[in-house]
């Protein structure tokens, strides 16, 4: 039987991006959040048209996947673009589809 391959860094790495990028919700809160250098919680849930409870799940994804952080400024919350990570994302997404498009060309 053939042995099976572990997955590469940046394969592992493009798909958590491109999960997190799976939920219109998400993608707007990343383009409210790239709008500005950063917000509270409330800010982010005024623009969306769901509830408190899933603007914090969508949230917590989008930090999971390193897309964005947080900082406690007690009692409230201050979410920013991980400019870092987003970076990261871009270039594995451009790498990616560059990839599929030179297939074709």
């Amino acid at each position: 039987m053939e042995e099976r391959k572990d997955y590469t860094v940046k394969q592992e790495q493009l798909a958590r991006f491109a999960k997190a990028l799976g939920h219109p919700a998400r993608i707007a809160i990343l383009h409210f959040l790239a709008k500005q250098k950063t917000c509270y919680f409330g800010n982010i849930h005024e623009e969306l048209p769901i509830a408190k409870a899933t603007v914090s799940q969508h949230l917590k994804e989008l930090k999971d996947a390193g897309l964005i952080q947080g900082e406690v400024e007690t009692p409230k919350v201050k979410y920013c673009i991980n400019i870092n990570n987003w970076m990261l994302a871009c270039e594995l997404f451009r790498e990616f589809f560059g990839i599929c498009i030179s297939k074709y060309e």
